[in-house]
C-alpha cells in the first residue's frame, strides 16, 4: 500500500502526498475508536479505492516524532519565531514562551525579525536579547525585498512552523515564500481549493528546495504547559554553562547566594531583560504548582 504525508485536513477528509500524486482520504473509524485523529504532518499509509479520481483510505498513521496542539500538526521540527520591529512592538513575554517551548520540545529555532524598514532601534536591542541563546536571527522585509534568500535557506530540508503575535507579518512573510520558493501546486490547489489569505486549518507547503512550511491561522497568546519549576532553567541555553555549579544544589538562580547564573548575570553573560522574564515565568509555575496540589 502506498505511504505519504497528510498535507491538510478539512471536514473529514485528509490530502495526503505521496510518489504517485494528491489523494484525498478518509480515515478509518478504528482511529475515532482509538480517539486518534490524524494530523498535517502525519506520515501514513493508505489504501486506494479509485485510482483516477485519487480517493482512498487512511489505513495507518506512523509512529508520531513530535505533536504540536496549537496549532494542530504533527512531525515538525522547527518553528520560525517571528516578531516585528514596529506596528506592533515586539512581545518579548510571548516571544520567550515560544523559545522555552521549542527547547522543551527539542525543536530548531529561527527568530524572524520582520518590518527593518520602520526600525528605530528595536532590531539590535531583538538581536543582542537572544545571541545568547544560540538561535539563528534573520532580518527581512518585504517593503525592502531583503532577507528572503537567507530565509529560504534556513527553510530548507525543514518542516517549519510560522509562529508569533498577531500583526507581525507572518503572512506577508509566508506570501513572499510562497510565490518564491514553493512548489508549483496547482494539483493541491485544484483539490483542496487553498485560499491564501483565509487560513484556518494547517497546511503544508512543499518548498522547491525540500522540507515544507507549515501555513497555520497562528495564534496571539500563549501559555506554558508541561513545566515543572524546577525545569525551566534547563529551557534557557544561556544558562546551561552555569547550572550545576551554584552552591546549594536545586539552585532556582534567584535569591540564593553563591549563584552562578547570577554571577553571569552581573558579569554581563546573560541578558537582564530576559532573565527578569525568567524570574516572572519561575514564580507563575511555582504559584500554578501550589494551586494545583493546595
Amino acid at each position: 500500500m502506498p505511504s505519504g504525508i497528510i498535507i491538510k485536513g478539512i471536514g473529514g477528509f485528509y490530502y495526503v502526498k505521496t510518489e504517485n500524486g494528491i489523494y484525498e482520504c478518509k480515515a478509518r473509524g478504528v482511529f475515532r475508536k482509538d480517539s486518534k485523529i490524524p494530523l498535517p504532518g502525519d506520515e501514513v499509509v493508505i489504501s486506494v479505492i479509485d485510482e483516477e479520481k485519487k480517493k482512498g483510505y487512511i489505513e495507518e498513521i506512523c509512529e508520531r516524532k513530535i505533536q504540536l496542539i496549537r496549532p494542530a500538526v504533527a512531525n515538525i521540527n522547527q518553528i520560525a519565531l517571528v516578531v516585528s520591529v514596529k506596528s506592533p512592538l515586539p512581545d518579548f513575554v510571548l516571544l520567550d514562551k515560544l523559545l522555552i517551548t521549542v527547547m522543551q520540545k527539542e525543536l530548531n529555532a529561527i527568530i524572524c525579525i520582520n518590518k527593518i524598514d520602520l526600525d528605530e532601534g528595536y532590531k539590535d536591542v531583538i538581536i543582542d536579547c537572544y545571541k545568547g541563546t544560540g538561535v539563528e536571527t534573520v532580518c527581512v522585509s518585504s517593503v525592502l525585498n531583503v532577507g528572503f534568500e537567507q530565509l529560504a535557506k534556513m527553510l530548507e530540508g525543514k518542516t517549519t512552523v510560522f509562529a508569533g503575535q498577531s500583526g507581525v507579518g507572518k503572512s506577508t512573510i509566508l506570501n513572499k515564500i510562497l510565490d518564491s520558493y514553493v512548489m508549483e501546486t496547482g494539483e493541491i490547489s485544484d483539490k483542496i481549493e487553498r485560499g491564501r489569505h483565509t487560513t484556518r486549518h494547517a497546511e503544508l507547503l512543499e518548498l522547491k528546495s525540500g522540507g515544507f512550511v507549515v501555513d497555520t491561522p497562528g495564534f496571539s497568546s500563549f501559555e506554558l504547559s508541561e513545566i515543572e519549576p524546577k525545569e525551566l532553567q534547563n529551557y534557557y541555553p544561556e544558562f546551561r554553562d552555569y547550572i550545576g555549579k551554584c552552591r546549594f544544589a536545586g539552585c532556582s538562580h534567584i535569591s540564593e547566594p553563591g549563584c552562578m547564573v547570577k554571577s553571569a548575570l552581573e558579569n554581563g553573560m546573560i541578558n537582564k531583560d530576559r532573565y527578569g522574564r525568567y524570574i516572572i515565568f519561575y514564580n507563575m509555575l511555582k504559584d500554578k504548582q501550589r494551586r494545583k496540589y493546595s
